[in-house]
C-alpha cells in the first residue's frame, strides 16, 4: 500500500512542477478528494448509500471537489486545484489529469430512467481548466480538451479539442511522443505548425486580394481611357 501511494505521489510530481516533495503533494485537495472517493465508492458498492453520500459531502466541504460515489476512477488520477464536478456514471481511466473548474456532467436519458449519463475518459486524457464534458460520450486515449471547451460528442484517440462547441484542431496530441503535455493543449512544434499554416493562408489571401485590386484598377483605367479614332479625319 505504501508503494502504491508513493507511486501515485510521484506520478503527480511528474505532471506538476510546483511541489518540492511528496509531503507537499499530500496536501493537495485533489489527493484528498480521490482518497475519500475511494472510501465513498466502496460504501456505494456495498449499497451503503447514505454513508457513501456522507463521505462525499465531507470531501466536497474540505476540497471543493464533488465526485459522486458511483463514479469509477482508475490509477494515478490527478485533479489539479479544485472546483471540479464528476457525475455518478462517469468512468475515468489511468493517468488522467483534470485541471480546475471542470465538469464531467450528465444528460437526461430520453426514457426517463437512469443509466449511462456521464462521460468516459480513456487513459492519459488531459482536460483543461473550465472544460465541460457532457453526456455519455467517450474521450479517447491521450486526447486533450482545451480550456473552456464544451465537448458533446465522442473524441478520437490523440485528438485535441478546442472551442465552444469543441472542434478538433487536427493536431495530434504530441504525436504520441511526449509522456505528458500540461494544460491539455500541445505547444511548441504543433502550435508553431498551426500558426505557420495560418500565416501562409493569410499571405495567400493578401496576394489574391492584391491581384484582384490590380485587375480592378486596370479595368477602371480602360474605362476612362479616350476611345481610339478609326479612319482618317475629313
Amino acid at each position: 500500500m505504501f508503494d502504491r501511494l508513493t507511486s501515485y505521489l510521484d506520478s503527480i510530481r511528474a505532471r506538476d512542477p510546483a511541489p518540492r516533495s511528496r509531503w507537499e503533494v499530500l496536501l493537495y485537495p485533489g489527493v484528498w478528494a480521490l482518497g475519500l472517493h475511494r472510501v465513498a465508492h466502496w460504501l456505494f458498492g456495498a449499497q451503503l448509500y447514505f454513508l457513501a453520500r456522507l463521505v462525499n459531502h465531507f470531501s466536497r466541504m474540505i476540497t471543493a471537489i464533488d465526485i459522486h460515489p458511483g463514479a469509477t476512477i482508475g490509477r494515478n488520477f490527478f485533479i489539479d486545484h479544485g472546483f471540479t464536478v464528476i457525475g455518478e456514471t462517469a468512468e475515468i481511466g489511468d493517468n488522467v489529469t483534470i485541471y480546475q473548474c471542470v465538469t464531467l456532467g450528465g444528460t437526461n436519458p430520453t426514457n426517463g430512467r437512469g443509466g449511462k449519463r456521464h462521460p468516459t475518459l480513456a487513459d492519459n486524457v488531459i482536460i483543461g481548466s473550465g472544460a465541460q464534458i457532457i453526456g455519455p460520450i467517450t474521450v479517447g486515449k491521450r486526447a486533450r480538451v482545451g480550456a473552456n471547451a464544451v465537448v458533446l460528442d465522442d473524441v478520437p484517440e490523440g485528438a485535441t479539442m478546442v472551442g465552444l462547441k469543441a472542434r478538433s484542431t487536427l493536431v495530434s496530441a504530441e504525436e504520441w511522443v511526449r509522456e505528458f503535455i500540461p494544460y491539455g493543449t500541445p505547444c511548441d512544434e504543433p502550435c508553431e505548425e498551426m500558426v505557420g499554416t495560418g500565416i501562409r493562408r493569410i499571405e495567400e489571401l493578401q496576394r489574391q486580394m492584391a491581384e484582384m485590386r490590380a485587375e480592378l484598377e486596370a479595368l477602371k483605367s480602360g474605362e476612362h481611357a479616350p476611345a481610339q479614332r478609326s479612319g482618317t479625319d475629313s
